[in-house]
């Protein structure tokens, strides 16, 4: 499989003042815009076409990638005449292959997206999302407390570790069953829907670098990483 989606239409307002004259996957990470990293790792792993789904400033995106023949992928648009959410636009796409990759456009990461769609394929999955590990650290002394209120174990500042959504998914195609066409339907809602008709979801761990750029502070992380990122991604 060598296709991937790439969301590429939202408008980016949690990046302001950054995002007033620039649609967000052109925000410049030091000398390159993070939609053009995305693409040269895509390319690396052997993807060689990619579709960009686009609305707000579209055409700016089309006069910087054209064909994609730079990055030696062909590169094409799906355009929103209406703000679609994150899994709508896959509606919009009439000749997706059996499986693909999907992800947004903002996101920095080594992840391994062949290795990934390598994961998916082998377990014949429905839906994969590739998940990020965090840990939540708590400042205060925790108690667990029986319910008769007696003290069963104590805990100092303890971390509590999670996995978060990369914004990193890959599908079959039968998914587009679940989305319904020309309105808005978000990540949260498909799945949701998935779980609610006992679909099976694969989650699939990743403890390497990851960065979604939506806000200020983490833009200004990914523009201080780069110089030590581009050397690990070999970009």
């Amino acid at each position: 499989m060598t296709r991937a989606i790439i969301l590429a239409g939202g408008r980016g307002t949690r990046l302001r003042p950054y995002t007033v004259s620039l649609p967000k996957p052109l925000m410049p990470i030091v000398d390159l815009p993070i939609l053009e990293i995305i693409i040269r790792q895509l390319s690396r792993h052997g993807f060689d076409h990619i579709t960009l789904a686009v609305n707000h400033q579209a055409e700016l995106l089309k006069a910087y990638f054209h064909d994609g023949s730079r990055w030696h992928v062909r590169i094409d648009y799906s355009l929103e005449t209406q703000p679609l959410g994150t899994m709508g636009p896959l509606r919009l796409i009439t000749d997706l292959p059996e499986d693909f990759l999907v992800m947004n456009g903002d996101i920095l990461t080594d992840l391994n997206y062949d290795t990934f769609v390598g994961q998916h394929l082998s377990g014949r999955r429905l839906f994969s999302i590739a998940a990020a590990g965090r840990e939540q650290k708590i400042d205060y002394g925790v108690l667990q407390v029986s319910e008769d209120q007696h003290l069963r174990a104590f805990e100092e500042k303890p971390s509590i570790p999670y996995l978060v959504s990369m914004g990193v998914y890959c599908a079959n195609r039968r998914v587009l069953d679940f989305i319904p066409p020309d309105v808005p339907f978000g990540l949260d809602q498909l799945v949701h829907d998935l779980l609610a008709k006992r679909e099976p979801v694969r989650v699939e761990p990743h403890y390497g670098y990851w960065l979604d750029i939506g806000r200020p502070e983490d833009y200004e992380k990914a523009v201080n990483d780069w110089p030590r990122m581009s050397t690990e991604l070999g970009l």
